[in-house]
C-alpha cells in the first residue's frame, strides 16, 4: 500500500508534518477539523508539500525524520534546495562559538 508524506501550512503560518495512505481523504479530514489538534486549531490549511512511498511505513518514517527539522530546513525541501539540507541539518552547538574565550 502506497504512503505519503506530506507539509501543510496552517492559518497560523506554522507547518504540519504529516504520513497517510489515502493523501485526498486525509486533507479532507484536516480541512474538515477531523485531523490532528495542530490543524484543527488553526484552520485552514493547504497542502503545501507531498512525497510518495511505496509502503506507509516509509511514509511515516519519513514524517518523523522531517518533523524533527527547523523550519528553514523544510523550506528547503520543499523548494527542492536540497543542495542546502546538509549546512542546514547542523546543531546550533556544533556551530563554532564567536567571542567566546576557551580556558
Amino acid at each position: 500500500m502506497k504512503g505519503y508524506m506530506y507539509i501543510l501550512l496552517c492559518s497560523d503560518g506554522s507547518y504540519y508534518t504529516g504520513s497517510t495512505n489515502d493523501l485526498e481523504r486525509r486533507l479532507a479530514e484536516h480541512q474538515n477539523g477531523e485531523g490532528a489538534n495542530h490543524t484543527k486549531k488553526r484552520l485552514p490549511v493547504s497542502l503545501l508539500y507531498y512525497e510518495e512511498y511505496q509502503r506507509i511505513d516509509e511514509a511515516f518514517y519519513r514524517e518523523k525524520q522531517v518533523q524533527g527539522w527547523s523550519r528553514k530546513k523544510k523550506e528547503a525541501l520543499m523548494e527542492g534546495n536540497v543542495d542546502l539540507l546538509p549546512e542546514l541539518a547542523k546543531a546550533y552547538r556544533d556551530l563554532p562559538s564567536s567571542g567566546l574565550r576557551q580556558q
